[in-house]
Order: structure tokens, then sequence, then C-alpha cells
């Protein structure tokens, strides 16, 4: 119940999602940080990061919850608007971080594994797939000891939930 119930319901800490939350990110990050290492064995601390940013970031966790339809099961203040795109993401993902720190405190690394595995791990790929132009750019210009890029954002368009960036680079 604790692992389902918002802050919004209940703002004492031991009885809503925020502390499981927390335990669950830092259960993620170390799941995940193992597998790459297995998987690359020889890929370097930057690698590594860049692949375990895209596999914990808050849209790809939520993509997790939605698999689990965890928001189905949301105790929630019903003045918050989960058609809202962004609020619905945002809670997606708390939720199933919250799960995974539930999980653990009740049955330990084994089974909490097995969920990462079953969810954010089998859909690595796709998550991998998403590329980050900017940071591969800056990225790239320290390789090549340069200076970092310097971004001007020279047009924006599009309606506000789904904004399009025209952006030069010096």
């Amino acid at each position: 119940y604790q692992a389902f119930t918002h802050r919004s319901i209940s703002s004492e800490p031991k009885q809503n999602y925020e502390r499981l939350e927390f335990l669950g990110d830092a259960v993620i990050d170390i799941v995940v940080s193992r597998e790459l290492m297995r998987e690359f064995p020889e890929g370097d601390e930057g690698i590594l990061t860049q692949k375990r940013s895209a596999l914990v970031q808050k849209s790809f966790l939520a993509t997790m919850g939605n698999l689990l339809t965890l928001l189905d099961y949301i105790k929630i203040e019903e003045t918050v608007d989960l058609k809202q795109e962004k609020i619905a993401i945002k809670q997606s993902a708390n939720l199933y971080e919250a799960l995974v720190g539930a999980i653990f405190l009740d049955g330990g690394m084994k089974p909490t594994k097995q969920l990462i595995l079953n969810s954010i791990w089998s859909h690595r790929h796709e998550a991998w797939k998403s590329v980050n132009h900017k940071g591969q750019l800056i990225e790239l210009c320290h390789m090549k000891q340069m200076a970092n890029p310097k971004f001007l954002v020279t047009n924006v368009s599009g309606p506000d939930h789904q904004k399009l960036f025209e952006v030069h680079v010096k």
C-alpha cells in the first residue's frame, strides 16, 4: 500500500512512497551498473555512464511503470491530473522506483533484481536507441581536446507539449 500512496494522500514519510522511491532509485543504479559491467567488460566509464543514464532516466522508468500499469494502483489526491503527460510520466517513474524499493525491503536483492532484469534490462536496447546528439557532440569535443561547443536556440515552434527547437552550434 505504501509503495502506491502519493504524498498528497499522506504526508507522513512512512505512509507514502517517497522513501521507497529513494531506495528503489539506488537499487536500480546498482543492478543496472552491475549488468552493464557484465555486458561490456571492456567498456570505459564514459560509455557505461552513458548507457546507465539512458536506462535510469525518468522517461524510461516511466515506460517501465506503464508496462506494469502502475498508475492504475496509485493512491493520489483527485486534484492531481494524471492525464497531463508530464505529471503521468513523473508519477509512473516514481511508482516504479517505489515498487523496486518495496520489493527490495520485503524480499531482498534476488526478486528485486529479477524485476529489474525483466523490465529495464529486457528493454535496454529501446532506451539506447534514443540518441543524445548534444551530449555526443560535447563528448567528441572533449575527445579532440576542443572547447565546449556553444549552443544558440534560433527558433522555437510547436505546441507546449511537443516543442521543436532549432539550434545553431559554434
